[in-house]
């Protein structure tokens, strides 16, 4: 018989150990003593070794071993055993369980003993030159019992094997697994799931468990899960009720076991919320209702007047919606939700305590330039953010914090639009008094008179009046380029200089007597003595005059009522091919700036049907729109990196559909000024 691996390593370990003396005679090293005793964990099997075929005496090693087949061969099983006339015992004690038929088997090079709770079962006891087999079936009785396998070897190879195995056919199995036992049943709030957990059965043929449920005041189980695990965790069908939850244990021949003892679980039905209310904060609207039993989360019913809804969820029994548009009159209802998803019936459709609206916005970029005398107070709002505003108030404090309580300021506001959208105020404050130093904060209201928070404060304190403006700006020209008008004046001196105005406009009037109507286009700082205005170059007609304003409020154009105008003529970079109408694209050309340079960046809309979209660029040299793009592109964007600074690009984009046909183009303009 071939050694396998474990035999050769085990033979190995068997070997003399002998040493060489300085007589050169060779004397044996003395034996290992026995080892210490070793607790091994059922179903592991504790083995000992000794020198004699007896089992006399203290064994030479002892160890754990979970299965029993070794082919030692003519080797010895352990340092210090002879190789000849040993002997090994293996034992055991283990829960069966329910018990059952069982099949012994043993094969070995020399004899062999098997003892069930101290009684011999199998005895092949002799000194033998060939592997005898033998396989004994009996019943092993339910609970605790102790397997004892001698095994010893006389002379010649060593060979041993035993296997204790349940034996599972139908027709030989009639004996059925225990109950389960230690089972318990709780529910889990956030999941509402019965959470039901047992012991595991000691049946060594046990193939799984059936988890059963019944409903409180019934008497009919119904099967719910099949596991192998000792866990199980369900939802069950219906909140608010009581349902038993059992466990039965069935082995591989499909015997069964009786039930564990049933093990309640009580769900809780979420119910719909009661006490909400809807209060409109600068942050959003904040909500708040009761909490609910049972729930770990809400749904939050957003609807407005014009019907528009938006459901949001939270998990604590109150919400700020700050996505809701401010102005607008929202009403909301609240639905209590389970572990399991199962939400209750939202809360009233019309419900006046759960109806808000988010108060205008606080003024902001808020600034106070003292006068001679009086105080100036700009701000600024973005109407598509901030709100409705219906007016502002203005509270004037010569201590800190300033009162809102107190009435406010009476002055007159005026407002210009400016060019990114948004609106700037200006209000004087003629009776702030002579170097006074005042606080101001500013607070919007809507149509209700529901003011918003108060703006940031700003102080200042009033000047003695001065009344000479700085000098009319000088020396204004105006250069019409492919990126705009380019605007460069000679500095003013003044000490207090605060800041050039630049007007852009057209002139109206008769040849004579035309003059130039612009509204305030731009605001700069006092160093500044230039200005870009970037402009579509097409042609038109504008002119320009910058004011003069010093820190008092003083302005040169608003003192002598005139101003130095410049007349220029834009250049016309109109391409001289028309796009035509009807395109089924919507393009959108933009300027963007990155460390790397200038590019213009395009995005258009999907068009159903195209397989993909051509990008042309307006080349003025050539006259023709040139692709950008040799195949057309399959994103909704494209970045013309090498669009050249400095000059207006105009693009097209069409649909390519699969038939190679192209859709109408649309088109649009973007400028790149030039590189810093």
């Amino acid at each position: 018989m071939t050694p396998n691996p474990r035999r050769r390593l085990r033979a190995a370990a068997a070997l003399s150990v002998v040493s060489m003396t300085a007589c050169g005679l060779l004397t044996a090293v003395a034996a290992t003593p026995a080892s210490a005793a070793v607790s091994c964990p059922s179903p592991s099997f504790t083995r000992q070794l000794f020198a004699n075929t007896t089992f006399s005496g203290t064994p030479k090693k002892t160890d754990c071993d979970s299965v029993i087949a070794e082919n030692w061969g003519t080797g010895a099983p352990a340092v210090g055993l002879p190789r000849d006339n040993f002997g090994v015992r293996w034992s055991m004690t283990r829960d069966f369980g329910s018990g059952g038929p069982f099949a012994l088997t043993t094969s070995a090079l020399d004899g062999i003993r098997v003892y069930v709770d101290g009684v011999r079962k199998v005895d092949v006891w002799k000194n033998v030159s060939t592997t005898q087999t033998r396989t004994l079936n009996l019943t092993i009785p339910s609970g605790r019992h102790t397997l004892r396998v001698d095994y010893v070897n006389w002379t010649g190879s060593a060979y041993v094997k035993f296997v204790y195995a349940p034996r599972t056919s139908a027709t030989v199995d009639k004996v059925k697994p225990l109950a389960p036992v230690g089972v318990k049943a709780s529910l889990d709030n956030a999941t509402a799931k019965a959470n039901v957990s047992w012991s595991a059965n000691k049946e060594m043929d046990l193939a799984g468990y059936r988890v059963y449920r019944r409903l409180d005041g019934t008497s009919t189980f119904t099967l719910v899960a099949t596991t192998t695990a000792t866990a199980y965790a369900g939802i069950t069908p219906d909140p608010g009720r009581t349902y038993y939850y059992e466990v039965r244990a069935y082995d591989k021949a499909g015997n069964a076991s009786l039930g564990s003892i049933d093990q309640p679980v009580t769900t809780i039905a979420v119910t719909t919320p009661t006490g909400l209310t809807a209060r409109g904060e600068d942050a959003g609207i904040r909500l708040s209702w009761k909490p609910v039993p049972g729930a770990v989360r809400y749904y939050v019913l957003r609807d407005n007047l014009s019907g528009d809804d938006l459901i949001r969820t939270t998990t604590a029994a109150s919400f700020t919606d700050t996505t809701v548009a401010r102005s607008d009159t929202w009403m909301y209802r609240v639905a209590a939700v389970d572990g399991a998803g199962r939400a209750s019936a939202y809360t009233a459709e019309y419900n006046p305590a759960a109806e808000a609206r988010r108060p205008v916005a606080a003024p902001h970029d808020v600034t106070a330039t003292p006068g001679p005398g009086q105080a100036v107070l700009t701000w600024k709002i973005n109407p598509e953010t901030d709100g409705d505003h219906y007016g502002f108030h203005v509270y004037r404090s010569t201590t800190l914090p300033v009162d809102t309580s107190a009435e406010p300021v009476r002055c007159s506001t005026t407002s210009t639009a400016l060019a990114d959208g948004r609106w700037q105020y200006t209000c004087t404050d003629s009776s702030a008094g002579n170097s006074t130093t005042n606080h101001y904060v500013i607070k919007g209201y809507d149509n209700r008179s529901v003011e918003s928070v108060p703006s940031a404060t700003v102080t200042v304190t009033t000047l003695d009046r001065d009344l000479t403006p700085p000098a009319a700006v000088a020396g204004l020209t105006a250069e019409a380029t492919a990126y705009g008008i380019v605007l460069n004046w000679a500095a003013n001196t003044e000490p207090d200089l605060k800041r050039y105005v630049v007007y852009s406009g057209e002139l109206i009037g008769d040849d004579d007597e035309r003059v130039c109507s612009g509204s305030a286009y731009a605001y700069l700082a006092p160093g500044d003595t230039y200005y870009t205005h970037e402009r579509l170059p097409d042609g038109e007609e504008r002119c320009y005059f910058i004011d003069a304003v010093d820190t008092v409020g003083n302005s040169s154009f608003e003192w002598t009522g005139t101003a130095h105008a410049v007349v220029v003529t834009e250049l016309d970079l109109t391409p001289s091919v028309a796009t035509p109408e009807g395109s089924p694209l919507t393009l959108s050309a933009t300027r963007s700036d990155t460390e790397a340079g200038t590019a213009a960046e395009l995005s258009w809309n999907s068009v159903a049907d195209a397989s993909g979209y051509l990008v042309h660029r307006w080349n003025p040299a050539t006259g023709t729109y040139e692709k950008l793009t040799a195949e057309p592109v399959t994103e909704l964007s494209y970045t013309d990196s090498g669009a050249a600074p400095g000059t207006t690009h105009f693009y097209r984009v069409t649909a390519v559909y699969s038939d190679g046909t192209e859709s109408a183009p649309d088109a649009d303009w973007v400028i790149l000024p030039p590189s810093k």
